[in-house]
Formats: C-alpha cells, structure tokens, sequence
C-alpha cells in the first residue's frame, strides 16, 4: 500500500481524497497497489470538512510520519512550500506537487536535493492536461522547435467573451470575479505571470534552459479594447494571451503577451477557459494539447496519476527530463533581439498631419508598416491601428518612446505582437 499526506487541503485536495475513494478499483488496478490517503494538513481546523482523513493544521504532522510514503504540496506560495518540500525530500519521501510557482523558481535546486526520489509535478500546467509526460516522455526523441500555447482559462474566458459579445474588458473581468474564475486580485492571471510560470516549467524539459520569470517577457491583457478585436477579425487574426517557447540556433526564446494569432490556426479556436498548448517536434511535427487547465478534479486527476506512476515504479525519472545537461548548452535570448511582427493602436488628435509624422517615425525606427487603419474615437481624436513587417523588439520599443512624445498622441501607444 501507498500511503499519501497532503499539505493543503483545499478545493484540489479535497478532489484528490474524493477521487482515491471513488475510482479507488481502478485506480489501484492500475498502480498495482491500493493508495489511500492518510493524513492531510489545513490552515484551520474549525473549517468544516466531509473527509475521512486525519486533519492538522501542523506540517510536521505528515513530513515526520514514517508511515507517508508520498508527499502532496498543494500549499501554494512559494518559500515557505519551498522549505516543506525540502523536508519532505531529506526525509526520504517522494513528492507531488501542483505548485508553478515553487518550480518557476526552485526547480533546478528541487531535481538536485530529489536524487533518486521520485519528484512529479504533472499537474502544474494546464491542469488535468498531460503536458509534463508528453514532453518528457512521449517527444524525448524529438528536438523540441517550439512550444506555443494558451495556459491560462481566466484570460482566454475573457477574450474570448470580448470576442464573442462585443463587452469590455472591465465588464469581462468583473464576469469572470464573480463565476470564481478570476481572482479579487486578479493580476497574476490577467498580468500574464501564471502563464509564465508554467512556460518556464515546460521550457525546462523541453531545452535544459534555467530562467526566472523576472528574465523574460511577460505581458498581460489589460489593455486590450474592442479596436483591437474589431482589428484583430477584420484581418483574420483572433487575439489569445500565449506562453511562447521558441528555439532559433543555440538561443531561446521565452516569452508571454497578447498575441494576434490565424484564426486557422488550431491554437486559434480553443475558447472560453480551456487551455491548449502545441509542441512542434523535429520528427512529430506538431502535436496538440486540451482540455481543462484547472478546477479541482482536472487538477487531482494529473496529481494522481503522478502518485499511481510512483507507485508502479517507486523511482524517479530525470525530474527535468535529462539525465545529464545537453553539451553545449542552449542561451536565453534577450528580450530586445526577438522578432516579431506587431500591431499598434495610436489614439491621435484627428488633425492635418498627424498620419506623416507617425509614418515618418517608423521608417526612422527602421519598421516597415504592412497595413494601416483609422477608426474615429471620442473627443475629436482618432485611433490609428497599424501592423507592420517582421521587427525587431528593441526597435519598436525605442519607437513607441519617440510616438509618446509627439504633442497629438494622447496616451501611450498599445502594441500586440503577431504571431
């Protein structure tokens, strides 16, 4: 038998305790032993719970236990489930955790202290996807080329609904508190940081590539309004908030933002909060990930199955997908040197002049304008929505600074990049 304890009982732990007895046939057909929860901890243990497990609002409780064979963290945070995960592993235990954030930061210190333990972490992207094991097992002959994907269902919910029904971003997002699917402070999600968390993670297992979050691009959605949708159809694009992992030479790119992306593309059309990632492979091609990237039960489904792997092996695999470091090595590539195409909106005073200054500043900046729009705005002033030929990012960073100082732009130019 697998003994479990979970530190932090909350919505997913308590679908992990529910799932183990429900499928608890099945479950343990396929894991070759029964595994059953034990104990779990909890910030408060007045807060009712219908669970038939042992509850302590003391850690300790489970990571010095000689009968847990198998640790859960669904904490959260990042220190502080640093330094229980650590006891876990010097106690000899294996792990499982869902935390993006822990392993944004800590992962290449955690497959160092894990040794020969057993660390899984399948659930901390996209949910009850199997991303992880794809990428560290289904496409391990593969070099990875690129990995693009929508990997979190807070941000596409949103534009999606903008898309569809025309509201706005305020209204969407005050929707999305109110079904639970933002938070009250919704930053982490809207900002772009969850999603870079969880690209960091695949990054990891697909190049070798240690980055933090604060070294690569990460954007959110808060400035998109419905010109941009209304820009984004007229042409052919749909707009999706995408982790972008992308190889080029012995660089990597990393990268999250609001993204103008083919609405043929299949990345495309996933909608509402689903998450879906591609990995293209120099001998798969592409591949395509779906389904649910959170919510109790997807989530638990990915934390059991991790548990149900370590019971049928007890060992770990290369917890970052390489037994040794790839020779050579491969680099981050600056943030200033990607390319890409982009689109701006420019809001003007609507006078004589205006569109040959700001043509005049791109040909300066060395950005060649692919197609130009003008849609009028209120107080006499107009929104000027342009795309351009592949650039370089430092390029239309040092531009948009030189638009800004111009007497008739009235707020700070938007930019979307294409993909």
């Amino acid at each position: 038998m697998i003994k479990v304890g979970i530190i932090g009982v909350g919505t997913v732990g308590t679908s992990v305790v529910n799932i183990l007895k429900d499928n608890q046939e099945i479950i343990s057909a396929r894991a070759g032993t029964k595994i059953e929860v034990k104990s779990g901890v909890v910030r408060d243990l007045s807060k009712k719970r219908d669970l038939d497990i042992i509850l302590s609002d003391n850690a300790d409780d489970v990571l010095n236990d000689p009968e847990i064979d198998v640790v859960v963290e669904l904490m959260g945070g990042v220190e502080d489930a640093f330094e229980v995960v650590k006891r876990a592993l010097k106690n000899g235990k294996a792990v499982v955790t869902a935390n993006k954030a822990l392993l944004a930061y800590h992962r290449y210190e955690l497959q160092e202290l894990a040794g020969d333990l057993a660390f899984e972490y399948e659930a901390s992207v996209a949910g009850g996807i199997p991303i992880i094991n794809a990428l560290r097992d289904g496409l391990s002959a593969n070099h990875i080329q690129s990995i693009m994907g929508i990997m979190n269902g807070t941000c596409n919910y949103m534009l999606t609904k903008m898309s569809a029904e025309g509201v706005s971003y305020t209204s969407i997002l005050k929707e999305a508190q109110e079904l639970g699917y933002a938070e009250s402070d919704p930053t982490f999600d809207v900002g772009g940081f969850d999603a870079a968390h969880k690209l960091l993670i695949l990054a990891s297992i697909a190049y070798g590539i240690d980055a933090k979050p604060e070294e690569i691009l990460i954007e959110g959605i808060q400035n998109i309004t419905q010109d941009d949708i209304s820009f984004a159809k007229e042409f052919g694009y749909r707009i999706k908030l995408l982790g972008i992992a992308k190889k080029i030479g012995n660089e990597v790119e990393l990268r999250v933002h609001a993204s103008l992306i083919d609405e043929d593309e299949m990345i495309a059309k996933i909608d509402g909060v689903m998450n879906g990632i591609s990995v293209v492979g120099d001998k798969v091609g592409e591949t395509l990930y779906y389904g649910a990237g959170a919510g109790g039960d997807a989530t638990a489904s990915a934390v059991i199955a991790n548990i149900i792997d370590i019971a049928r092996s007890g060992k770990s695999k290369p917890m970052l997908g390489f037994d040794k470091p790839l020779e050579g090595g491969l680099k981050l590539k600056a943030i200033e040197e990607i390319e890409s195409k982009y689109y701006l909106r420019i809001n003007v005073s609507d006078k004589a002049g205006v569109l040959s200054k700001i043509t005049t500043i791109f040909a300066n900046h060395n950005i060649s304008i692919e197609t130009i729009l003008q849609r009028p705005s209120r107080d006499a002033s107009a929104n000027l929505l342009i795309s351009t030929h592949t650039a370089i990012e430092k390029d239309i960073q040092n531009m948009i600074l030189s638009i800004e100082e111009l007497d008739f732009v009235n707020s700070k130019p938007v930019m979307i990049r294409i993909v």
